[in-house]
C-alpha cells in the first residue's frame, strides 16, 4: 500500500507560531497558494481513495490541491487541550517533551499520545490495498514516519510518500525542495 500524506497548508496559528491540535484556525493566503502549488505535483496520479481530516484547515487545502477528498475524524491532529492557542515558546516552556520527542506523552486536558497514535495507525490499516492520498496535519505525519528516520514537524504545504509494507519514506516533497529515497 502507497500512502501520500500532504501537510496542510499555512493557518493563522501556523503563521503566528500557535499550537492548534482540534482548533480550526482558517488558511492564510499563502497557505491557500502552498495548498495549489501541490496540484501540479499531484495531478495525473491515480488514488484509490481520497482522504481529509474533517478540520478546515485540511479539507480546504484538499480542494485546492486535488478536489473533493472523504472527510474523517480519524485524520485530526492531535487534541493538544490546555495548548492549544498557546504560543510555541509557551508550549515549549512548560511541556517541551511533547513536541520534542512526541512520544509517550499527555497533552494536558487533551490526548495521549498512544490515543493519538492508535486511532490514525488503526484509520491506515483500515485502508483497502493500493494508493491512497491523504490530507493531514503535521502532528499525523510525524506520527505516522517517526520511527522510519522523518522524525520531525514538516512545513505547511509538504507531500510525503510512503511504502507502508516496505516500512520507507519513498519522496519527502516540501515547498522548494523533493527528495527520492533509493
Amino acid at each position: 500500500m502507497e500512502i501520500w500524506l500532504v501537510r496542510h497548508g499555512e493557518t493563522t496559528y501556523s503563521a503566528s507560531k500557535r499550537v492548534a491540535g482540534w482548533s480550526d484556525p482558517p488558511l492564510t493566503e499563502k497557505g491557500r497558494r502552498q495548498a495549489a502549488a501541490l496540484r501540479p505535483v499531484i495531478d495525473g496520479a491515480r488514488f484509490d481513495g481520497v482522504w481529509s481530516s474533517d478540520l478546515q484547515r485540511a479539507v480546504e487545502s484538499a480542494r485546492l490541491a486535488w478536489g473533493e477528498a472523504t472527510p474523517d475524524a480519524r485524520l485530526r491532529e492531535c487534541n493538544f487541550g490546555a495548548l492549544e492557542g498557546c504560543s510555541y515558546h509557551e508550549a515549549d516552556t512548560t511541556y517541551g517533551e511533547v513536541f520534542r520527542a512526541f512520544r509517550n506523552f499527555q497533552a494536558p486536558e487533551g490526548e495521549s499520545h498512544a490515543d493519538f497514535c492508535g486511532r490514525v495507525v488503526q484509520f491506515v490499516e483500515s485502508l483497502n490495498p493500493g494508493r491512497h492520498l491523504l490530507f493531514v496535519h503535521g502532528g499525523v505525519i510525524r506520527a505516522l514516519t517517526q520511527d522510519l528516520g522523518l522524525d520531525r514537524f514538516v512545513a505547511t504545504g509538504t507531500l510525503v510518500t510512503l511504502d507502508w509494507e516496505a516500512a520507507k519514506v519513498v519522496v519527502k516533497h516540501e515547498p522548494g525542495n523533493t527528495e527520492r529515497s533509493a
